[in-house]
């Protein structure tokens, strides 16, 4: 099969498109044809570097997975093949999504929601699910609260919006002028542009603040947090500022759940989540794809097709 794998640490460049052997699926475990794969800033900074996560002999890229179930494992009584499923395999061990078939638990994935196709599908896992988690696992969101999301254009903070609003949320987001009107169209109550305005000096009485970006901007989001909010920082530890009295701080790393995806597809269903999709390249161009999403101005998500 056809697969993108890093021949080594570094740029672009480093991604080989190249052919291996396709992989079978174990014990509980699925194997699906990949139709589009999702791209995140976190297959990116593992190119680069390794990052936090695990790598294998040969590092494979890629998380986000929409797809077609070819084969099940033993055990498996969730999915038959034929099943059209979109999920975030084995995340954060490999995955190899950047390829024409991976495999991984069943419970990695859920059935693709209805009303889009395999690439919208395949935007959702990662992102959808780090908002998902951090807003409603991690943050505990209550209908009535106020949220603000950092980034909220990207490809965390424009579900981060469409979930917080979709639960009863009052939803802030900041974002650079070229994308407010898309920001309120996904249910953004206020949009504030980072560049013009300081938003620790537009906003305050938060209840929880979904921080994508980190560095200075977990200090600066403290100040506009009320007694009892909760600081949810996604890049990594480093960004976590020191607890405030009052305030909860952290970082959380998403993971594979099979609930939460239910979740996220009943929401794409409804018509409450609907994933904005920046650029669409075949599965050759991943490279390209990286070189795109470095540059920091993505407006949702960037997706490769593979079949």
């Amino acid at each position: 099969m056809r697969a993108v794998v890093v021949s080594q640490w570094g740029g672009p460049e480093v991604l080989t498109e190249t052919e291996t052997d396709r992989p079978e699926p174990g014990m509980g475990e699925i194997l699906v044809r990949v139709h589009a794969a999702g791209v995140n800033p976190v297959d990116w900074k593992t190119r680069e570097s390794g990052g936090l996560i695990p790598w294998g002999p040969v590092p494979a890229v890629g998380w986000d997975v929409s797809g077609t179930v070819e084969a099940v494992g033993g055990g498996v009584t969730l999915f038959q093949p034929g099943d059209e499923v979109f999920g975030m395999p084995r995340f954060p061990q490999q995955a190899g999504a950047y390829a024409e078939y991976v495999t991984a638990p069943a419970r990695h994935f859920a059935r693709k929601p209805g009303g889009i196709d395999h690439v919208g599908a395949a935007a959702l896992p990662l992102a959808a699910l780090t908002a998902w988690q951090a807003l409603v696992d991690t943050a505990g969101l209550r209908a009535g609260q106020r949220v603000l999301v950092h980034a909220a254009a990207g490809g965390v903070g424009h579900f981060a919006v469409q979930i917080a609003k979709a639960r009863g949320a009052y939803v802030i987001g900041t974002a650079s002028a070229g994308k407010h009107e898309l920001l309120r169209e996904l249910g953004a109550d206020e949009v504030i542009d980072y560049r013009s305005t300081a938003f620790e000096d537009a906003v305050s009485d938060v209840d929880i603040v979904i921080d994508a970006i980190g560095g200075e901007y977990g200090e600066r989001s403290l100040k506009v947090l009320k007694a009892g909010g909760h600081l949810v920082t996604l890049p990594g530890p480093d960004g976590v500022p020191a607890e405030a009295p009052g305030i909860r701080t952290g970082w959380t790393l998403v993971e594979p759940d099979y609930r939460g995806l239910v979740e996220i597809a009943a929401l794409v269903e409804t018509g409450s989540l609907r994933p904005v999709i920046d650029t669409v390249l075949p599965l050759a161009q991943a490279a390209k794809a990286h070189e795109i999403g470095e540059q920091g101005r993505t407006t949702g998500k960037i997706v490769l097709t593979v079949v």
